[in-house]
């Protein structure tokens, strides 16, 4: 994500389609602004297997930054750009619903959220009237609805899934899944869910693209007609949609 005011193409190709009348919804995270802010205010924090544990004040954190600094310096952008835009988090409307995630390695990862249902009206609503969606990623707990820090990339997968979009793209550092994670030309075009699947469970996803495929994966499982893992750039939406990354169909 590019610094606010500094050229960012893939807004401009958000707010491009957007004019088209294309609907999109825009489901960000915003690791680095949260960690600089948590250095800011002293609170100390904790990973395991990868995971932010999330305390109350770190969660009071994620929530004020995602909601009040990222989603909104998103919208600016957008409306910068020309494209009507509209912030909300998962809480609203009841988009996200999740449990928490309980323990990792013997640690409770506290207010962290697995996603267990999406109630995607409020965003038909503002698609049907033309917005561009910009989701932040929290949900509310079914236990007791406190807010949950959920991962970007499962957001976006559940959201694309619900909606029935036709194609949930993820827009990654680099060009789509390989079989050699270390040789650029081994990227591979399309995989069908069986497929996907198996890599997860064979070790050919590593690192950040193992949310990414399954949040793909699930995506298409439940209801989005395609997903698409690519680079980022100029045109990286139109070359994602035209083949150009990996592609996973049911």
């Amino acid at each position: 994500m590019a610094a606010e005011g500094a050229a960012d193409p893939v807004l401009d190709e958000v707010a491009a389609l957007a004019a088209r009348g294309e609907q999109i919804v825009l489901v960000h995270g915003g690791g680095p602004q949260i960690d600089a802010e948590l250095r800011a205010k002293g609170v100390e924090e904790a990973r395991v297997a990868g995971l932010r544990v999330t305390g109350r004040a770190t969660r009071d954190v994620v929530e004020s930054v995602l909601c009040g600094t990222v989603n909104k310096a998103l919208v600016r952008a957008l409306a910068a750009r020309g494209a009507r835009a509209v912030g909300i988090s998962g809480e609203d409307g009841g988009l996200l619903v999740a449990r928490r995630a309980g323990r990792v390695d013997g640690v409770d990862l506290g207010y962290v959220g697995e996603i267990e249902h999406v109630e995607p009206v409020a965003v038909r609503a503002l698609l049907a009237a033309g917005f561009v969606v910009v989701v932040a990623p929290l949900a509310l707990d079914t236990a007791d609805g406190a807010v949950l820090n959920c991962n970007a990339d499962t957001a976006a997968g559940a959201v694309a899934g619900a909606l029935a979009a036709d194609a949930y793209v993820v827009i990654t550092n680099v060009a789509g899944v390989r079989r050699d994670r270390d040789d650029p030309s081994s990227v591979i075009r399309h995989l069908r869910l069986a497929q996907a699947e198996a890599f997860l469970v064979d070790g050919t996803f590593a690192d950040g693209m193992i949310p990414k495929m399954a949040a793909a994966i699930r995506a298409v499982r439940s209801g989005a007609r395609r997903a698409v893992v690519a680079g980022a750039g100029p045109g990286a939406i139109a070359a994602a949609l035209a083949g150009n990354g990996t592609e996973l169909l049911a």
